[in-house]
């Protein structure tokens, strides 16, 4: 058996000398490497991001999305939408590990198991596709999936629905990183706050803001924003579409006593929103960019153009112990559970 590299370079085909992430081809070839974990595909939970594109792009047709995936895995041998450039995660259980894993993983053959690291860098093989779960970024597959030595995982929680684990695993990033962010006194606006992952923050912000401080959500309908207020994971909401920057800046300071945030938390789904998560915080503030529509090329030179002194996060999927994080949050908060399990099983 072949000895791989643990980032996966191995199985990189073009251009040479990259990581599997940026290479634009890679080895799909499903025989494994002796440090390499294969994996039996049920699903693909596509990131926001891309599957709104997608969508977009095949005008909401199933079949037609279908195609357009089939066509990424196998010209790319993996699932890397060519716009966004990004991915989403899988769902699956253990086939078969490499021996050079042996001792060293506690995975075992027929773990079920949601991979931590994004389809973009993923070797993937699609036998076929199945339903397109069109309003939950699903795609329920027969295929199978190399995890690398080096990628991330967890294994299938026994005490919940593995619809409902896929789905809060999907954007654990998120929430761990809010954990991470939020002090004690801060106020913080989410933008996206009605999506799975800007649920997630907003309760993760409430949680480490205290009584004295302020979570704002923004919702792109009425509908959105009620649902916010149902579940109490924000002080305050409003409606705004997160394209318009000056709408969005007004009202924002409105809702914080007519001051700028201490933090920002970008969980939008479409492009150009940048500026308005970079105007209504102040100088040294933090806005932390989970999105992957965004473009970092507008941020960095637009917060420079308004005089932004910041510290801009990109929205990096993987913080520690994210996963433990982001199930634990569906094990305290009742309401969100419910409200998942009814979206998403």
């Amino acid at each position: 058996m072949k000895k791989g590299c643990k980032y996966g370079t191995h199985r990189v085909i073009e251009p040479r000398g990259v990581l599997p992430q940026p290479a634009r081809k890679i080895d799909n070839d499903m025989n494994i490497y002796d440090n390499e974990i294969l994996i039996d595909v049920k699903a693909l939970n596509i990131d926001s991001a891309s599957f709104t594109q997608l969508k977009n792009a095949n005008n909401k047709d199933p079949e037609s999305i279908a195609r357009n995936i089939m066509e990424i895995v196998n010209e790319r041998g993996k699932m890397q939408n060519p716009v966004t450039g990004s991915g989403g995660v899988l769902m699956g259980r253990v086939a078969k590990i490499g021996p050079a894993l042996e001792g060293k993983t506690p995975l075992k053959v027929g773990d079920d198991v949601v991979t931590l690291v994004s389809l973009s860098l993923t070797p993937l093989k699609i036998e076929k596709i199945g339903k397109i779960h069109m309003d939950i970024d699903k795609v329920e597959i027969k295929g199978q999936a190399i995890l690398f030595e080096s990628g991330i995982y967890a294994k299938m929680p026994g005490d919940m629905n593995e619809n409902l684990a896929l789905a809060a695993l999907d954007v654990a990033g998120a929430p761990a990183q809010a954990a991470k962010l939020v002090r004690p006194g801060d106020s913080v606006l989410i933008l996206g706050a009605s999506g799975k992952s800007g649920i997630l923050c907003c309760y993760e912000a409430m949680k480490r803001v205290g009584p004295t401080g302020n979570v704002v959500g923004v919702a792109s309908r009425e509908s959105s924003r009620k649902q916010l207020e149902d579940l109490g994971v924000s002080h305050r909401q409003f409606i705004a579409d997160a394209t318009q920057v000056m709408d969005v800046y007004e009202k924002a300071l409105e809702a914080n006593n007519g001051k700028e945030y201490d933090i920002c938390i970008n969980c939008v789904n479409i492009p150009d929103t940048e500026m308005a998560s970079i105007l209504p915080v102040r100088d040294n503030g933090t806005v932390y960019f989970f999105s992957m529509a965004t473009s970092f090329t507008k941020a960095a030179l637009g917060a420079e153009g308004v005089g932004k002194d910041l510290n801009m996060i990109i929205g990096n999927g993987y913080t520690k112990d994210h996963a433990e994080i982001t199930l634990e949050e569906l094990r305290e908060n009742k309401k969100i559970r419910d409200l998942f399990e009814k979206i998403y099983c």
